[in-house]
């Protein structure tokens, strides 16, 4: 878990609307702001989606998914940004085995 520091002035602001019984405590208050964020600046959504891809912590489909949009809308973002797509499988290893399936089935 991330650990970070807020100014103590936002600090008694989220205790007392934690207290004023809008947020049951400090983890809903947070979760709430970052989906307001999101909502407010869905382009942030979108780089977030662009950076997790890219570092291969996410499918194309969820990456998609995280920006609000489909495959192929996230491609065409990927695109123009000048991302290029990672497609197949990761080892040469893998991708030789894939070759040989292919090749056995055109015959």
């Amino acid at each position: 878990m991330n650990t970070f520091s807020i100014p103590k002035a936002y600090h008694n602001e989220i205790n007392a609307l934690i207290k004023s019984g809008h947020y049951y405590n400090t983890d809903d208050f947070i979760k709430d702001a970052i989906r307001s964020l999101f909502e407010y600046k869905p382009a942030m959504k979108i780089d977030a989606a662009i950076e997790l891809y890219k570092e291969e912590k996410v499918s194309l489909g969820k990456a998609a998914e995280i920006a609000g949009m489909n495959i192929i809308q996230f491609k065409e973002v990927l695109r123009n940004r000048g991302i290029i797509r990672k497609i197949g499988s990761g080892s040469v290893k893998e991708l030789e085995n894939n070759i040989m399936r292919l090749e056995k089935l055109v015959k």
